[in-house]
C-alpha cells in the first residue's frame, strides 16, 4: 500500500487551498483493494492554475479565494494532497465499441469524497495525474485543450439544466505530453455524485466476484438510493432506478441537440450523470445520423442512436447483476428482462415532455408525438438549424415552404386548443429551448486561443453558457449557426 504523500511545509505555512473547507469522509476507498488500488499523483514541473469555478466551489461550501491563491496549483495538479484526501485509482471495465475490456483509472486519480455543509458527497477526481496500476501503457497524462473542453461543456450542460459531473479547476503542469504532436499538459479536478459506472459491475461480473457485486450494489444503493435499501430485492431497485434516471438523461440530450460521442459502458454513471466529455459536441443542423468523434466510423454513438446505445448498456448492466437480482436463475433473468423492457416507455415518458415542452404544450393530447415527428422530419429533410427552429417559433411567422406552413397551422391549431395564452406558451418554450448552446466552431476558437495563453474567448463563451436561456446581451456571434463553409467539426478523445 501506498501511503498518502507527507506535506512538504509545516503547517503554518500551508497554502489556504489547503484548508479552503475541505471535509473529507472517503467511503470508497474503505472499500477492499479489489475496487481500487492506491497510488499518489505524479508530480509536475511547473503547476500553474488556469481555471477556477467559483460557482462550484461556493456551491461545495468551499472558499474560492482560498483555492486560487498562492500555491493552489501545486493542489489542482496532485504536487500537493488537499487535507483528509486519500487518493486512489478505481478498478472498472468497459464495453468499448461493444467490446468487454478491464480497464480502470489510467490517468485519473479520485482524491476522495467531500461532504458539503449540507450532507451531500461528492468525488473529487484529478484527470491527467500520472501513471496508475491500470494505465496499461498510457502515459497517465491529459493534454490542456481536452481538459479545457471538458470544462466548458459540462459547465454547459449545468447551465442547460441536464444532470452532469463538473469541473471545479484546470491547472497546466509545465510540461508536454505526447499524442499526434507535443501538447501543453494540464490536469481537470472533476466533481461528481460518484464515479460508480455501469463498467464498474461489469468488472467484478466478469472476475465472477459475486461478493464485490453485492457489495458495490449495497454501497451504490446507500449512496444515491437509500429509500431502496430495504425493499424486498434491492439489487432490482438499483436496476430500475439507474434505467429510470439514464431514459431521463438521454432525453434531456436530445432535447439540447447534445451528441456524446463515446457510449461506452464505462462511461455511463450510475449516479444519472453525464460523464466523460471526450468527442462530445452539439448539432447544429438537425440530424439523426450526425457523429462527431473521429473513432466512430460507423455511426454507433450517433446522435440519434443514443437511446438505442443506453438500452444497449443497461442490458450489460442488467447482465451483470443477475446473480443477485434473485437467488432463482430464472426468475433473475425474467426480473431483468421486465426491468429492461420499460426503457423504452420511460425514455418515450421523458422525450414527449421534452417535445412538449419546446413546442409549448402545457396539456396532453394523442397526436402530439405526431406533430413533434412531423417538425423534425421537415427539419432534417431541409437541414435546418435545431437550436434556432425551437427557440424561434412563432404563432404567426410566415414561410416561404409550403411543408413548413401546413406543418405550422397544425402547430396553431393545436395550441389554440389549450387555455394558456401565447406569453405563457412563450415562457414554457424559452425554458426548453436554449438561445445558446456551445457552437463548435466557437468552441474549437475558444480552445485554440486559450491554449495559446488567451483565455478571454473562453471565458466569454463560459460567461454566456451560464444563462443559455436567455437572449438579452448576449454576444450576436453566440446565437448564430455557423457561417456557411465552415469546416465539419471533428472531436477526438484527449488520450
Amino acid at each position: 500500500m501506498i501511503s498518502r504523500p507527507p506535506d512538504f511545509m509545516p503547517k503554518s505555512s500551508q497554502p489556504a487551498a489547503h484548508h479552503a473547507g475541505w471535509r473529507f469522509d472517503n467511503s470508497y476507498a474503505r472499500l477492499s483493494e479489489s475496487f481500487h488500488s492506491r497510488v499518489n499523483p505524479t508530480p509536475v514541473a511547473a503547476p500553474r492554475l488556469v481555471l477556477l469555478n467559483h460557482r462550484l466551489a461556493h456551491s461545495l461550501g468551499l472558499d474560492p479565494a482560498a483555492l486560487s491563491g498562492l500555491g493552489a496549483a501545486a493542489y489542482f495538479t496532485g504536487n500537493q494532497i488537499f487535507l483528509g484526501a486519500e487518493p486512489i485509482a478505481q478498478a472498472y471495465a468497459g464495453h468499448q465499441f461493444g467490446n468487454l475490456a478491464r480497464l480502470g483509472d489510467g490517468r485519473a486519480i479520485l482524491l476522495g469524497e467531500h461532504r458539503t455543509p449540507a450532507g451531500e458527497r461528492f468525488d473529487l477526481q484529478l484527470k491527467g495525474a500520472g501513471r496508475t496500476a491500470y494505465s496499461r501503457g498510457g502515459d497517465g497524462r491529459a493534454a490542456l485543450g481536452p481538459m479545457l473542453r471538458e470544462y466548458l461543456i459540462s459547465e454547459a450542460m449545468h447551465g442547460l439544466g441536464i444532470p452532469t459531473t463538473r469541473s471545479l479547476a484546470v491547472a497546466s503542469t509545465g510540461e508536454p505530453v505526447q499524442r499526434e504532436q507535443p501538447l501543453p499538459g494540464a490536469v481537470l479536478t472533476r466533481v461528481a455524485a460518484s464515479h460508480i459506472r455501469v463498467g464498474t459491475f461489469a468488472y467484478f461480473a466478469a472476475l465472477g466476484d459475486t461478493n464485490s457485486l453485492r457489495v458495490l450494489a449495497d454501497y451504490t444503493l446507500l449512496r444515491h438510493f437509500p429509500d431502496r435499501v430495504q425493499s424486498e430485492h434491492p439489487a432490482l431497485g438499483l436496476l430500475e432506478e439507474v434505467i429510470e434516471r439514464q431514459a431521463s438523461l438521454i432525453a434531456h440530450w436530445l432535447r439540447v441537440g447534445f451528441v456524446h460521442g463515446v457510449m461506452n459502458t464505462d462511461n455511463m454513471a450510475l449516479s444519472g450523470e453525464t460523464i466523460d466529455y471526450g468527442p462530445c459536441a452539439f448539432i447544429d443542423a438537425y440530424d439523426p445520423a450526425a457523429v462527431f468523434s473521429s473513432i466512430d466510423h460507423h455511426g454507433r454513438y450517433s446522435f440519434g442512436q443514443q437511446p438505442r446505445i443506453a438500452a444497449w448498456n443497461l442490458a450489460r448492466l442488467a447482465e451483470a447483476l443477475l446473480p443477485i437480482l434473485h437467488p432463482e436463475p430464472d426468475t433473475a433473468l425474467a426480473c431483468a428482462n421486465e426491468a429492461l423492457e420499460s426503457f423504452s416507455a420511460r425514455f418515450q415518458h421523458h422525450w414527449l415532455a421534452a417535445l412538449r415542452g419546446k413546442l409549448g404544450l402545457f396539456t396532453a393530447e394523442p397526436e402530439d408525438a405526431a406533430i413533434a415527428e412531423e417538425l423534425l422530419r421537415w427539419m432534417h429533410e431541409t437541414r435546418a438549424d435545431h437550436t434556432h427552429t425551437f427557440r424561434n417559433l412563432k404563432p404567426n411567422a410566415h414561410w416561404e415552404n409550403s411543408a413548413f406552413t401546413a406543418w405550422h397551422r397544425r402547430w396553431a391549431e393545436r395550441l389554440a386548443r389549450q387555455p394558456q395564452p401565447w406569453p405563457e406558451v412563450v415562457r414554457l418554450m424559452h425554458a426548453h429551448n436554449p438561445a445558446v448552446i456551445p457552437r463548435n466552431h466557437e468552441v474549437e476558437a475558444a480552445l485554440a486561443a486559450a491554449t495559446a495563453n488567451d483565455l478571454a474567448p473562453l471565458e466569454r463563451l463560459l460567461a454566456a453558457l451560464a444563462r443559455p436561456y436567455e437572449e438579452a446581451d448576449q454576444p450576436d456571434g453566440l446565437l448564430n449557426p455557423p457561417p456557411p463553409g465552415t469546416p465539419a467539426c471533428r472531436t477526438f478523445c484527449g488520450t
